[in-house]
């Protein structure tokens, strides 16, 4: 039936628990109350089998994501080969039905002889080979700088390769200019994420801390906070809290040195969306440019003031909403003068402005569909 989809994801899309699923999950739930018939199927490896996605989805499979010296190839990239499944391929070969690949992760098929006649779509998460690049620049550790750098060569040879191969969804028009540009790709198109936030919550007047939020167990997002604490905390008194999953004991022992600052471990999501719409100030840089930041549009539709730096927000759209800073000098001086600045309904008519047009659910949600079938399927 022309309604049944396949959706290949990289790893389990729930609970939505980190940026990386926020998209896998939302545009699940969105296809799903269009009518379309999903098979989905994930590669597990650690955050278990998930009932839920039984309430969205026609059947869900799980395959074994092949980790350690198993998942390593001189021509793939470990990201690609360890997502390789024979189990996975049977499967989809089984119908004729559409296929939505949820990142380069799982673009194995790609170059299967079997699947050169079927509609795939691939959705780019990133530029990969520029997130592993920039990876690779901010690791201290040296056996893994040697594998950041192996993988990005890996990763852009192989993109090269399947960039004219399938219909591409990317997430940001500065992806889908660097795929045109560097890989010549040509049926590539913009896609927003899709978000639970379908309207700006934020609060008007004045919060009472700053606040920086994300998955501390990421590298970069722990040398962002220890950026921040160093470099542009160390010289304000007020209050900054710290909140995320996983802090290392290392950036635990970091924290505590600093009087007005404090850690809030592992909160739970009613927790997190509570600090960030009492955050006077959601301060969120990068040290890596591709992508869309998820943190950063929760704060953007539900907290108050939002300073990053020009990686964060380059060619996103987001520019115009946003306080910008790309230096510590720059945050120090905005994260002062916002300190005491309140929020307006006019900042707010502003958010609505930008983010209704860009995250229009049921704009985008059209596109996907013309992107997948070619037109609109109409419902059972």
């Amino acid at each position: 039936m022309e309604n049944n989809l396949h959706i290949v994801c990289l790893d389990v899309p729930y609970p939505v628990d980190y940026g990386g699923v926020f998209d896998l999950f939302h545009k699940i739930r969105c296809l799903h109350g269009a009518g379309v018939k999903i098979h989905l199927h994930c590669f597990e490896y650690g955050r278990g089998r998930q009932p839920v996605l039984d309430n969205y989805c026609v059947e869900v499979n799980y395959y074994e994501r092949h980790e350690g010296h198993k998942g390593f190839s001189h021509k793939l990239p470990y990201i690609v080969c360890s997502r390789s499944s024979k189990q996975l391929l049977g499967k989809l070969l089984e119908d004729d039905y559409p296929i939505l690949l949820e990142g380069v992760h799982c673009t194995y098929l790609v170059g299967d002889p079997r699947f050169d006649n079927r509609r795939i779509i691939l959705r780019l998460h990133n530029v990969e080979y520029q997130y592993y690049r920039q990876l690779c620049f901010t690791e201290r550790s040296l056996l893994k700088k040697i594998y950041y750098h192996h993988e990005s060569n890996l990763l852009r040879q192989y993109e090269h390769r399947i960039a004219d191969k399938v219909k591409i969804l990317a997430v940001t028009p500065r992806d889908n200019a660097l795929y045109r540009k560097e890989f010549g790709a040509e049926d590539i198109e913009t896609l927003p994420v899709f978000l639970p936030f379908e309207e700006v919550t934020s609060k008007e007047g004045t919060g009472c801390f700053c606040l920086y939020h994300g998955n501390l167990s990421v590298a970069e997002n722990e040398q962002v906070v220890i950026w921040l604490l160093k470099k542009v905390f160390s010289a304000l008194e007020m209050p900054f809290i710290i909140s995320g999953k996983n802090p290392s004991a290392k950036l635990t022992r970091i924290i505590g040195q600093y009087p007005f600052t404090c850690l809030i471990p592992d909160p739970s999501e009613e927790e997190m969306q509570d600090l960030i719409s009492k955050a006077q100030v959601n301060i969120l840089p990068s040290f890596n440019c591709t992508g869309v930041k998820l943190k950063l549009l929760n704060a953007l539709f539900n907290g108050r003031h939002c300073v990053v730096n020009t990686d964060a927000v380059e060619e996103t759209g987001l520019e115009t909403v946003c306080h910008i800073a790309d230096n510590a000098d720059a945050f120090r001086s905005l994260i002062t003068d916002l300190y005491t600045r309140s929020f307006t309904q006019d900042d707010i008519c502003a958010r609505r402005m930008v983010l209704g047009k860009q995250f229009n659910q049921e704009k985008n949600l059209q596109t996907l569909l013309h992107a997948i079938w070619g037109r609109v399927p109409a419902a059972n």
